[in-house]
């Protein structure tokens, strides 16, 4: 019997594509993530945003949203979400974080605030590897709640799992 954890993920829409795409490199990671919550009562949160986000491309239907928490973006979440984009801005205008490739994205910023405002939130759960060095850097400058859980890592390895 799985034991009951105490704390949610924030799912990331390259999580959710990841998860729904069985010719990604990455599904089989996805997928065991995904399991891995449902197995240890995980609660799992979707943002409105990632679901905005998946719509690009695909359906609302194909999201397993029976097994997910709808988390709405509110007011809270966007007065936290401008104080977490500003320190991205001062950072890079500092030259403290230079941005090369990545722009600072409201949409990002939309989900750390949710992340950090939402109490049992522990991860953001995500393919993106660069959003560790984003988080790190929001770290320095705005408080935050949760961390980076990169599923380029196997489960596994993440949760210490010997199988």
């Amino acid at each position: 019997m799985a034991n009951k954890q105490t704390y949610g993920v924030l799912l990331d829409t390259s999580f959710l594509i990841r998860l729904l795409s069985v010719s990604d490199p990455l599904h089989g990671n996805a997928l065991d993530y995904y399991k891995y919550f449902l197995d240890n009562s995980i609660a799992m949160y979707v943002s409105t945003i990632s679901i905005s986000e998946y719509c690009v491309k695909g359906e609302v239907s194909e999201l397993p949203l029976v097994s997910m928490k709808i988390i709405p973006f509110n007011f809270h979440h966007a007065t936290k979400a401008g104080k977490i984009a500003c320190a991205l801005y001062k950072a890079r205008n500092n030259g403290d974080f230079p941005v090369k490739d990545r722009l600072i994205i409201p949409n990002d910023s939309n989900l750390f605030a949710q992340a950090t405002i939402e109490n049992d939130i522990k991860y953001f759960v995500t393919s993106d590897v660069k959003a560790a060095d984003v988080i790190k850097k929001i770290s320095e400058r705005e408080p935050i709640s949760f961390n980076h859980l990169d599923i380029n890592i196997p489960c596994n390895s993440s949760f210490g799992k010997l199988f």
